[in-house]
């Protein structure tokens, strides 16, 4: 599986969290597909089938994320 640039996870996530603030505030259908189009999206590039497991799968992806990660660690 072709697995997605940490990067490009990071701005789908913020994208999909800032979408449901919105969705909250005033819940439009502008805004409920492209939550949709971000969930499907997510789903893909994590292999996953529910928006729910994408987004842990993909807050799990990011730099940092694990307690043993180094990433950010700069020397």
């Amino acid at each position: 599986m072709l697995m997605a640039h940490p990067a490009v996870l990071r701005n789908l996530v913020e994208q999909y969290d800032t979408l449901r603030i919105l969705r909250a505030e005033n819940g439009g259908t502008e805004v409920q597909q492209r939550m949709d189009d971000i969930a499907y999206t997510l789903c893909v590039a994590t292999g996953t089938r529910d928006v729910d497991a994408a987004l842990i799968a993909a807050r799990h992806r990011l730099p940092g994320a694990r307690p043993q990660d180094d990433s950010l660690i700069r020397g």
